[in-house]
């Protein structure tokens, strides 16, 4: 008897196990937890990384991967190795208490409570703790002992009143005040004295409206404290009235910008530079009213800024002039200004580019910018029109060129001065506004690309036809490359080539630098270097993005599968460096960058290559010996998805994100084989009904198969029939082995949320054909639904749809063609493609008709050559057809669909008296931003579909909306079953 009740409890303890787990509520999603920030040291022995909640308070922790040490870190983040691997230095945020308190308290910005550093030795418990500072810097390369930390202001003693100024310093003030005085006395009186030799009458004022000639300085916003330490010897020091500060590259220099003291008159804004090897420091530059744009060059000897030092604090026009300074010069020098010869006329130095030396430090890059009217503050603003005048030769419509004003009144133009040149050379100009330097700028030519006289036609097509040149560097003149194309142009690291990908010809070309010959170079390739599955009205896009060989030896570029490597001269025929292995496992092959600072694969480099299966979703990695020319190694081939893959600098070991629909781990590893777990994020989840994920495939009604994935609750019983909710896009089902995180909504529904509550949800691929993108919708998804509803364990009529955007548009569609749905859930949808068509998307100023005729709307063409096609797929224009109560979310400060397309199918729909309601979340944009909305959209969504597919209470706000009278009092959440879930 005993071994019989063994046996049931061995069998039935499971589904017992299955039954208590609680299903997901809203308020599990700040909690929730997942990895943040993950860095490896360069020699792979050490690893730092965060697991952060939603909101509240993370923790970082520092691994040793060859030893034991384990360190937590609460509210550590932005963790920076030092070069040697011996140090950890980091932020520690406040508590989200403390901040959240503060907030609540509205306390000024300078009362928040503030970062505090943290300095550890790797491999000690102990952790060095600076409060208030405001950020850190430490050299790029170097011997890593330095850092700088750069305090915030402190803060005054609690009812103690602000220091008044010794009595010193008063009289000094005073008496320097009077000295000022006297001067302008005696100045006046030689100028009357003169006037009176020349018999000139002197008009005196009378002594009341007489007016100081100088007025105390404006006050500045005074710098705070910098501390230069270094890590080894533990030695510090402070250079006060800091308002910036940089490192060169290999740290042997440290430059500080600081402010003068309000309370010193004689003080001066200046300029130190400091040897960190002797900590000798020299003031190179003093008396400027702002100074930016900082550049040290990488050997950390020269140093290039602007600064303007002339104009009145409120001057509307500013005018920035150029500065050098080479180590063992005594100050920095002026090296143009808009009057230097070679700056051309109308040009003046930008304050706004971000200057910056070639590799070699022989030539010095900066900006030039237009000098533009100044405003004219005569005039009453109440007395002048506002308005936006369009105009139809504007290159740009008016509300992309409001969009980009500040941009604009930013833009600079290239110049460059070689050597010790005094005269500039103008390299940009108004066509040839984006400039790329070659080889790191030690070339002797730039690359400039121009849509001037292309731009209008983007208005409808999508983008703007590019012309592009080569520049010199030593006299400014000009090679056309190539007259406007589709194309994306890019400079092989040496520089010896121009490369392009051109849409329309659906092939690569180069031009020789040298020889200036443009070559098809990917002629010879057999297979097709588009996507061949991208149904857009329109010349396909590419198969990513090509990686060169050092010394521009070879290019690599992709098929659908493979690589292939390619001679940029097109002599030598392409090579498939993959062997074809991608196209016969139908696995993309693509190659992994591991060190983002190598702008090519280097000679005898072991390329890594990552894989994904189009038919299995699995991930994987092959190693690859380009210099021996044989087949690639392949690694693994997994069922998971890995979202980033960090190799350490000079080391095999690499961290990596691993997950699949149960997990989304951090593992660190030598060989991409063995995986070492870093975390165990996935406990928190072990008490909640979670979801598994498999892959379906069907046949739509055109007889073509498709693939979705359909998510079930970890408790699924085949025996019960469960409500479906189908959402979708465009295509997901390569994201099988993603995971998925229960949070609050910006937009769609959280899938995790509803399967562990009970429902199940399908997200079926959908396949396009041009002038029919409704019909497409329908063509998968009631395809895909009929398949599902015929199943034993789903039930028919409890079948809903949600999505956002374009798939807000397709359930908006979907419900005017077929009654199989109880509910759906439109966000943000496009109702009527009529009035859309000539819309403006305000978050870029982009007018929408190039979406119509050439991207996703996919009807492709004009509203007068296709007119029928745009009221056909307009879903306003059957609204009468609509049985399924829906729910609309089109928010008023949407960027990307007129807001107005959610109230035109909202109103046409409360005509017809159908079941409709619309959420307008104020100031939020197409997806919703801000957090507190998220959460009320949530519930929302999951109140909507439990009311219409489970037969739940319906909340308020369902049954009687909330009137306006009461909007910020009364929500209409609550229902009699349900208190708020926040």
């Amino acid at each position: 008897m005993k071994n019989v009740l063994q046996l049931a409890v061995a069998l039935f303890l499971p589904a017992i196990l299955l039954a208590q787990k609680k299903p997901l509520e809203h308020s599990v999603y700040d909690g929730w937890k997942s990895a943040g920030e993950r860095s490896i040291s360069s020699d792979g022995k050490w690893v730092v990384y965060s697991i952060n909640p939603q909101e509240g308070d993370g923790t970082m922790y520092i691994h040793g991967l060859d030893n034991s040490f384990k360190k937590e870190i609460p509210r550590g983040y932005l963790p920076r190795f030092s070069e040697n691997n011996k140090y950890l230095v980091f932020k520690i945020r406040p508590a989200f208490k403390d901040t959240r308190d503060a907030r609540i308290k509205k306390k000024r910005p300078d009362e928040m409570p503030k970062d505090t550093l943290g300095i550890m030795e790797l491999g000690l418990d102990s952790v060095r703790k600076i409060p208030r500072v405001k950020n850190f810097k430490t050299p790029e390369k170097g011997d890593g002992v330095w850092i700088a930390y750069h305090l915030e202001k402190a803060l005054s003693e609690p009812g103690k009143p602000k220091a008044a100024l010794d009595s010193l310093t008063q009289l000094n003030n005073l008496t320097r005040m009077a000295d000022s005085l006297m001067r302008v006395v005696d100045s006046i009186r030689n100028k009357a004295n003169e006037a009176k030799i020349k018999g000139l009458t002197v008009l005196q004022a009378p002594k009341k409206d007489v007016k100081p000639a100088t007025k105390p300085t404006d006050p500045v916003e005074e710098g705070t404290e910098l501390i230069l330490y270094n890590l080894v010897t533990k030695e510090e020091k402070k250079y006060p009235l800091v308002a910036e500060y940089f490192f060169s590259e290999p740290g042997n220099v440290l430059l500080i910008e600081t402010t003068r003291k309000n309370s010193d008159t004689l003080s001066q804004a200046a300029l130190v530079w400091v040897s960190t090897s002797n900590g000798k420091s020299d003031t190179i530059f003093r008396k400027f009213n702002d100074a930016k744009s900082y550049a040290i060059d990488e050997a950390g000897t020269q140093l290039a800024f602007v600064a303007e030092r002339d104009s009145a604090v409120k001057a509307l026009t500013k005018f920035y002039k150029l500065y050098y300074f080479k180590a063992g010069n005594d100050s920095a020098t002026l090296r143009a200004d808009r009057n230097t010869d070679g700056v051309v006329k109308g040009l003046t130095v930008s304050p706004d580019y971000n200057n910056q030396f070639s590799q070699n430090g022989n030539k010095l890059f900066f900006g030039l910018t237009q000098i533009r009217k100044p405003k004219d503050t005569t005039l009453v603003d109440f007395e002048t029109a506002r308005l936006d005048v369009w105009h139809y030769n504007d290159d740009y419509l008016q509300p992309q060129q409001l969009v980009n004003a500040s941009q604009e009144l930013r833009r600079s133009y290239l110049a460059v001065f070689n050597g010790t040149d005094s005269r500039p050379v103008t390299l940009g100009a108004e066509d040839a506004e984006n400039v790329s330097l070659a080889d790191e700028g030690n070339a002797d030519f730039v690359m400039a690309t121009s849509s001037k006289d292309s731009r209008v036609s983007a208005q409808w097509e999508g983008f703007a036809r590019q012309t592009a040149y080569l520049i010199s560097t030593k006299d400014g003149s000009r090679k056309k490359v190539s007259d406007k194309l589709r194309a994306f142009y890019s400079i092989s690291p040496k520089g010896r080539f121009v490369l392009w990908y051109d849409w329309k010809a659906k092939n690569y070309f180069t031009y020789n630098v040298e020889s200036g010959v443009s070559t098809n170079i990917s002629k010879d390739i057999k297979f097709p270097l588009w996507d061949e599955e991208d149904d857009h009205p329109d010349d396909p896009p590419p198969h990513g993005a090509p990686s060169w060989t050092e010394n521009d030896q070879t290019v690599l570029i992709y098929d659908k599968y493979d690589i292939w490597e390619v001679d940029p001269q097109g002599k030598s025929a392409p090579v498939n460096i993959t062997h074809g292995i991608g196209r016969a496992t139908k696995a993309e092959l693509r190659y992994v960058r591991t060190d983002n600072e190598n702008r090519f694969i280097k000679d005898g480099e072991q390329v890594l290559l990552r894989s994904f299966n189009f038919s299995t979703k699995y991930e994987g990695f092959y190693t690859l010996d380009l210099a021996k020319k044989v087949k690639p190694v392949q690694i693994n081939s997994l069922p998971a998805s890995f979202n980033s893959v960090i190799k350490a600098k000079k080391s095999d070991r690499f961290i990596v994100q691993k997950s699949n629909i149960n997990e989304s781990e951090l593992f660190w590893t030598g060989d991409l084989k063995e995986f070492n777990k870093l975390t165990d994020i996935a406990q928190q989840q072990k008490d909640y009904n979670w979801l598994s994920a498999e892959l379906v495939k069907w046949k739509m009604f055109d007889g073509k198969e498709s693939e979705g994935l359909l998510f079930k609750p970890e408790n699924f019983d085949p025996k019960k029939k469960y409500p479906v909710i189908f959402y979708f896009y465009e295509r997901d089902a390569d994201g099988l082995y993603n995971y998925r995180t229960p949070a609050p909504s910006a937009s769609t529904i959280n899938i995790p949320y509803f399967v562990s509550n009970g429902y199940l949800v399908f997200d079926p691929n959908i396949y396009y054909k041009d002038g029919n993108p409704g019909e497409s919708a329908y063509n998968s998804v009631v395809s895909a639904a009929k398949v599902l509803s015929k199943l034993p364990y789903v039930d028919s009529t409890k079948m809903a749809i949600q999505g956002q955007s374009w798939g807000g548009y397709q359930v908006a569609y979907l419900v005017t063609r077929t009654k199989m749905f109880a509910a759906a859930g439109a966000g943000a949808p496009v109702a009527n493609m009529t009035s859309a068509y000539g819309g403006i998307r305000w978050g870029s100023g982009l007018n929408r008709q190039f979406q119509y005729e050439h991207s996703q709307s996919r009807i492709g063409g004009t509203l007068w050559q296709k007119r029928d096609l745009y009221i056909k797929n307009s879903p306003l224009f059957t609204a009468d057809k609509v049985t399924t109560p829906i729910l609309i979310m089109h928010n008023d400060k949407d960027g990307a669909v007129p807001w107005y397309q959610g109230i035109e199918y909202f109103t046409a729909l409360r005509r017809l008296n159908k079941k409709v309601w619309m959420l307008q979340y104020n100031d939020e944009d197409h997806n919703l931003v801000e957090r507190r909305n998220r959460k009320d959209l949530s519930i929302r969504l999951s109140q909507f579909f439990d009311y219409h597919l489970k037969g739940a209470p319906p909340a308020k706000w369902i049954t009687d909306g909330v009137p306006a009278t009461v909007k910020g009092i009364e929500w209409g959440t609550e229902t009699s079953a349900e208190k708020k879930a926040f």
